[in-house]
């Protein structure tokens, strides 16, 4: 009994510190491992050399709607829809795995990361609590974040659709090309 605890408090002890080191905030250690308050602080400051931000998470499914984003939730939602309907992975790995390979993929395209691991975290839960859902769009035919329960029969996504104030220099028409091979 005891050597479970022990092992279950190391892999927690691992858990927190891969999280950590991808950025996650105080809460998302706090729900995600049993470790104590203290001992997260101890990890935290250990692994990032200074005290964790403060403050609340996002709490709104807005945020996940506006044009950048809305492609960066949705490029992250295609990964972590691979990774979890794989046996064996918890919910946790596979957002850890996805938000991996989400950076992988964004700095590969020379651009800098549009969402945080906390984000993706949060994301996830307003899936799982029907708050979000992916929208197929009627154009390119990836499949886009969008509020649950709103109709989507003609939705169209915002790179085939893009606001007059989004970029459109050579390395965002770039970038674009290569979200939507993604993401289709």
């Amino acid at each position: 009994m005891k050597n479970k605890s022990v092992l279950e408090e190391a892999e927690d002890i691992r858990r927190a510190v891969e999280m950590v080191s991808l950025g996650a905030r105080m809460q998302m250690l706090e729900a995600e491992t049993k470790l104590s308050r203290e001992r997260l602080l101890r990890i935290y400051k250990e692994v990032r050399g200074m005290s964790p931000p403060k403050g609340m998470l996002p709490f709104s499914t807005d945020w996940f709607m506006a044009w950048q984003p809305n492609v960066h939730a949705s490029l992250f939602m295609a990964y972590y829809s691979h990774f979890a309907g794989r046996p064996g992975l918890t919910s946790l790995e596979s957002i850890i795995k996805a938000y991996n390979l989400y950076l992988d993929n964004i700095e590969s395209g020379s651009m800098e990361p549009v969402l945080s691991i906390t984000r993706a975290w949060t994301l996830v839960r307003f899936f799982d609590a029907d708050l979000l859902q992916l929208a197929g769009c009627q154009t390119c035919g990836g499949r886009f974040v969008a509020h649950a329960y709103d109709p989507v029969q003609d939705y169209v996504c915002g790179l085939c659709n893009m606001p007059s104030r989004a970029g459109k220099g050579k390395r965002h028409r770039a970038a674009v090309r290569k979200a939507r091979k993604a993401i289709a």
